[in-house]
C-alpha cells in the first residue's frame, strides 16, 4: 500500500492532478492505518489507473467495520477527490481522442452511464424537437426541457428524461415555461436545427433567453437572472451534436476537465468562448458524418437492420457527440439503477404486484390520449373495442392503466 500511495511521485502529473494528488494526501493521513492493513495486488503507473484502483480499494477492500466515527467524513473527502482525479484523467483522453477512439471509449461506458437509455431519450428528442415547445404535450415539454415527473408513463417514456443536465430545481424556469413557452420557442429559434451554430445565432438565443427572466423580475420585483445551466438544457436538445448541457454540479469538473476557468451559472459568455470553444477544438468532434451504408434486401436481417448496422448506431453517437462528453465523468454501479425512469418503473410494478389501494395519479387528457391510441393500434384488438376509444380515454386520465381501462372494457362489452 505504501507504495501505491506513492506512486503517483514517479507519474507526469498535469497541475490539475498533481493538485488532486496533494489534496487526497491530506485525507489518506487520518486513514493511514487503516489503507495500510489493505492487501495490494495491482500498482497502475498512470494517475487515471492510479485513482480507479483506490477507490476500489476505499469501497470494497477497506474494512469499515475498523473505522472511527471522525474518519468516515475523510473517507467520504478521499473518494470525492479521487473521483474527481478519474474524471480528469478519462479528459486528458478526450481531449487528444480520434474519433473511433473517442466511440470505443463511449461504447465502454455504455452499462456504467446508461448510454441505451440515454439515446432512448436523445431519439425521442429528435422526434418532437421541429415542433414548438407550445405544440407539445405537458409531458413531453417537460422531457424536452429536464423535467422527470410521476405522469411520465414507463411505458411510453422508456428513460429518464433528466439524463445530461435535469432541471426539477429550476422551479422559476418551469413556471415561466409553462405560462409563455412560445417565448422559448423564439429564443430557440436563433439556433439552427441542422448546420454550424454561430456566435451570432447563440447570442440572439441569449438576448430572447435572458429577456424572459428580466420581464419577470420587473413584474416580481426580485432579482432573478437567468440561469445557464437551463439554457444549457434546451440548447443541448436542440442540438446535442453542438452544446453540452450543464448543471451546477458539473460546471466546476467540467472546467477542469477541459483545462478552462471556472465559470459561473449566469456567465453565458465563458461558456461560449471557453467551454464550447474548447470542444471545437478536439479531433473527434471535427469528425466528419458518417456515411449510412443501405443495407441490400437480401441482407435485410435482424441483424442487419437500420437500429442495429454499427455504422448507423456510429451515426447517432456523431449527431449526439457534444451532449455525450457527460459520459468522460466518473460513475459508479449506482448511477444506471437510479435512473428516475428504472425507479418510476420498478415502483408501479410492485404497486400492480401488490395491488395497492392508494388512489392512482390522474393523467392529463393529452397524455391519456397518446397511450391510447398506441394501444389500440394492436392488430389483435375487436373492433368494438375501437369504437370504445373515448371511454378508454377517461378510465386511463382518471388514473387506470391502458391495460385495466381496457380488460374492464372487455369484460362489460366482450
Amino acid at each position: 500500500m505504501r507504495k501505491l500511495l506513492s506512486s503517483p511521485v514517479q507519474m507526469p502529473l498535469s497541475d490539475a492532478e498533481n493538485q488532486v494528488y496533494q489534496n487526497a494526501l491530506k485525507y489518506i493521513t487520518p486513514l493511514s492505518l487503516n489503507l495500510m492493513a489493505v492487501k495490494v495486488t495491482h500498482r497502475p503507473d498512470d494517475f487515471l489507473d492510479w485513482c480507479r484502483e483506490l477507490i476500489r480499494l476505499c469501497r470494497e477492500e477497506l474494512n469499515k467495520d475498523l473505522l472511527e466515527d471522525e474518519q468516515t467524513l475523510p473517507l467520504k473527502k478521499l473518494q470525492d477527490i479521487l473521483e474527481t482525479g478519474f474524471t480528469l484523467g478519462q479528459f486528458k483522453m478526450a481531449r487528444i481522442a480520434p474519433w473511433p477512439i473517442f466511440v470505443d471509449f463511449i461504447e465502454q461506458q455504455s452499462t456504467l452511464h446508461a448510454l441505451d437509455e440515454r439515446l432512448r431519450l436523445l431519439s425521442y428528442v429528435d422526434e418532437i424537437r421541429q415542433k414548438p415547445l407550445a405544440d407539445l404535450l405537458v409531458e413531453d415539454r417537460l422531457a424536452f426541457s429536464g423535467k422527470h415527473t410521476s405522469q411520465h408513463d414507463y411505458s411510453h417514456y422508456d428513460f429518464d428524461v433528466e439524463w445530461f443536465a435535469g432541471t426539477k430545481g429550476a422551479k422559476v424556469f418551469h413556471t415561466l415555461l409553462e405560462l409563455s413557452p412560445e417565448k422559448f420557442d423564439a429564443a430557440l429559434a436563433h439556433i439552427p436545427l441542422t448546420g454550424d451554430v454561430s456566435l451570432a445565432d447563440y447570442q440572439s438565443f441569449v438576448s430572447d433567453f435572458q429577456q424572459i427572466f428580466r420581464e419577470y423580475t420587473q413584474i416580481k420585483s426580485q432579482g432573478e437572472k437567468a440561469p445557464l445551466a437551463v439554457a444549457t438544457r434546451l440548447l443541448a436538445m436542440r442540438r446535442p451534436d453542438q452544446f453540452i448541457a450543464l448543471n451546477n454540479n458539473k460546471i466546476d469538473i467540467l472546467c477542469q476537465g477541459l483545462s478552462i476557468a471556472k465559470f459561473k451559472n449566469n456567465d453565458f459568455s465563458s461558456y461560449w468562448q471557453d467551454m464550447i470553444g474548447t470542444l471545437r477544438t478536439f479531433a473527434w468532434w471535427h469528425q466528419a458524418e458518417p456515411e449510412v451504408i443501405v443495407e441490400s434486401e437480401a441482407a435485410d436481417t435482424a441483424e442487419n437492420s437500420e437500429s442495429n448496422s454499427p455504422v448507423n448506431r456510429e451515426l447517432i453517437l456523431w449527431k449526439n457527440r457534444a451532449v455525450l462528453i457527460d459520459l468522460f465523468l466518473f460513475a459508479d454501479a449506482d448511477l444506471a439503477p437510479n435512473s428516475n425512469y428504472i425507479r418510476l418503473r420498478d415502483k408501479m410494478l410492485n404497486k400492480a404486484m401488490s395491488k395497492s389501494k392508494a388512489a392512482p395519479k390522474k393523467r392529463s387528457k393529452e397524455s391519456a390520449e397518446m397511450l391510447v391510441d398506441k394501444a389500440l393500434t394492436a392488430d389483435d384488438l375487436p373492433e368494438y373495442l375501437l369504437g370504445k376509444r373515448d371511454s378508454i380515454v377517461l378510465q386511463v386520465k382518471n388514473g387506470k392503466s391502458v391495460e385495466q381501462a381496457i380488460g374492464l372494457m372487455r369484460a362489460i362489452f366482450g
